[in-house]
């Protein structure tokens, strides 16, 4: 449970802004096609499963320093190879420290724009984006100050939030799965690499950039490898992977059968992984989003 708490925040709530990257990059839900959903939903699953399950899993954990993990780890291992190696050790570094700045602030602002897809929520506070910001910038604040008591402490108790997370956006996709098969044809890496070339991909190779946010917080799965041990990971990482599967293949399978819907494509930051929700389930999804999002800040 502590792994989960501690590492898989920021890539276990990816599934709230990547596909609503990808078909705002595209220009929006009135030009989604069949292809773009199969050739889309492919780049993610395969990004995924490179970055994340091969090389960060297979490889990079047996890269351990004294069962230490990081980038910085990793240059003590390498650093008597050539001095030079310090330049991509603080560049990496750097990125950590970028990813660390941008990923609290891009997760929790998009769990808190959930809001916006309640009725009762809009007609209070309408559809303006100051309010998502002041309650964004509270959330923040309050997590960082509970984040001095230490990662053991945050991890047993965000462990079993992170648990019921995966459930939820593994049932949820497997339930608008379930009536559309057809959305397993995602799963073959043909699609995707015949979308990258395709007219229909209006955002050419940029739409990468959409793609890895798929990826957002895999370096965990090694930088927290001092914290919760390589065994844990290859425990648990199954588990978080077929959630995130599920999820993803789930709003692909529901947008299948919406892309053509109007009164749709005029929602104004449309975002699948909350218009997928029963409107009955949705504050429940919401307030399971932002609590994701603040265990991944």
């Amino acid at each position: 449970m502590v792994t989960l708490g501690v590492v898989y925040g920021d890539i276990g709530t990816s599934p709230l802004y990547v596909m609503k990257a990808l078909i705002e990059g595209n220009g929006g839900l009135a030009s989604v096609t069949t292809e773009f959903i199969y050739g889309a939903l492919s780049l993610v699953i395969w990004t995924l499963t490179l970055l994340t399950s091969i090389k960060y899993v297979l490889i990079a954990l047996r890269a351990d320093n004294h069962g230490e993990g990081g980038i910085f780890s990793l240059y003590a291992l390498i650093r008597k190879k050539a001095k030079w190696l310090i330049v991509p050790a603080i560049i990496g570094g750097a990125a950590l420290l970028a990813d660390g700045i941008l990923t609290p602030a891009v997760t929790v602002t998009t769990a808190v724009e959930g809001l916006r897809t309640l009725p009762s929520y809009v007609s209070i506070f309408g559809t303006g984006q100051g309010t998502v910001i002041l309650i964004t910038l509270v959330i923040i604040t309050l997590l960082f100050l509970i984040q001095r008591f230490g990662t053991e402490v945050i991890g047993k108790f965000f462990g079993p939030l992170m648990f019921l997370w995966f459930l939820m956006i593994g049932w949820i996709g497997l339930v608008n799965i379930w009536g559309n098969t057809a959305i397993f044809h995602s799963l073959s890496p043909i699609y995707g690499i015949q979308f990258l070339f395709s007219e229909n991909n209006k955002a050419g190779f940029l739409i990468l950039g959409s793609v890895f946010l798929a990826t957002t917080g895999a370096e965990a799965l090694y930088s927290d490898l001092g914290h919760v041990g390589r065994r844990n990971i290859y425990l648990t990482w199954p588990y978080v992977k077929i959630c995130l599967l599920l999820s993803y293949l789930g709003q692909g399978a529901w947008l299948l059968k919406v892309k053509d819907n109007a009164q749709l494509q005029a929602i104004k930051g449309f975002n699948p992984f909350f218009e997928i929700m029963p409107d009955h389930f949705r504050i429940i999804g919401v307030v399971a989003a932002t609590l994701a999002a603040i265990i991944a800040s």
